[in-house]
């Protein structure tokens, strides 16, 4: 089994732009929580969630690809381009057969999928669009992103709810270990913010009910938590194998040491109570 180590990073979220900016924002406690502007949330009982702003994604990608991609395929291929400049990686030190990609994502393009109800509702089939399907299906994202970067190799997409990104750099690194490639971009995107989503959830009654400061909405290790605040948006790094990165002089951030998954078996949504599961994934 080869050694797999991480290379290069990229983000978008709430908190930045990029994996730097957000990393800060991680470092100094800043919240990237606020207010939902996405569709009006007026008599919700929580109103707030974790969006991302001020990024203009068509002038990043091209009209085409944002016309024929949906808001998590956007943001994967986004934040992949960056963790693939961020490693120095180009056509020169890599072999595109043995580039993989890996990209889970939990529920992929519903927005797409509800907005393409409605043209179906409003004016009949001819109205829903001929990119419905690939800008909604879950696996488009990875798909994209191998298009991105042209990465011939093994590609993948765990929909593995809450672990999915976990999930994808799994793989990834398993794929580079047992050499099928020797590069994988991998990680996870989502742009779940949408009315049927949050109705969802609050019909859950998982959403944060917090009164306080909108900012201070999610905060899941606190005593006095309510709920979960929903948000978007990607996580990609790029992994190598040791041999491959110390051959190109890559900068090393991190070793990926391990990798195993488990099942509880216990319940469609809660984990089991005794952590189990969790514990003997660990071991």
């Amino acid at each position: 089994m080869r050694r797999v180590v991480v290379t290069g990073m990229g983000a978008i979220g709430p908190c930045g732009l990029d994996a730097p900016t957000t990393w800060d924002c991680v470092r100094s406690g800043r919240s990237g929580i606020g207010p939902i502007t996405l569709f009006d949330p007026s008599g919700w009982a929580c109103r707030a969630a974790g969006e991302v702003r001020d990024c203009d994604l068509e002038q990043i990608l091209g009209k085409r690809l944002t016309d024929r991609s949906g808001r998590f395929i956007q943001f994967a291929v986004v934040a992949s381009q960056e963790a693939w400049t961020h490693a120095g990686l180009d056509a020169s030190n890599v072999v595109p057969e043995r580039v993989g990609v890996f990209v889970g994502t939990a529920i992929g393009g519903i927005p797409e999928i509800c907005s393409s109800h409605l043209d179906l509702l409003d004016g009949g089939h001819r109205r829903v669009s001929p990119f419905f399907i690939p800008r909604s299906l879950t696996n488009i994202a990875a798909g994209q992103v191998a298009i991105a970067l042209g990465a011939r190799g093994p590609n993948g997409c765990p929909a593995t709810a809450c672990a999915a990104g976990n999930h994808a750099i799994g793989q990834a690194s398993l794929a580079i270990a047992t050499g099928q490639a020797d590069v994988a971009v991998a990680g996870g995107a989502e742009a779940t913010i949408a009315p049927l989503t949050l109705a969802g959830f609050q019909k859950m009654r998982v959403l944060s009910t917090w009164g306080g400061a909108i900012e201070a909405s999610s905060r899941p290790f606190s005593a006095d938590r309510t709920g979960m605040v929903v948000s978007e948006g990607p996580g990609v790094v790029v992994l190598e194998a040791l041999e491959h990165a110390t051959a190109r002089g890559a900068k090393i951030h991190a070793e990926l040491a391990g990798f195993a998954t488990t099942t509880d078996a216990h319940h469609v949504t809660s984990p089991a109570p005794d952590g189990e599961g969790a514990a003997r994934c660990m071991e």
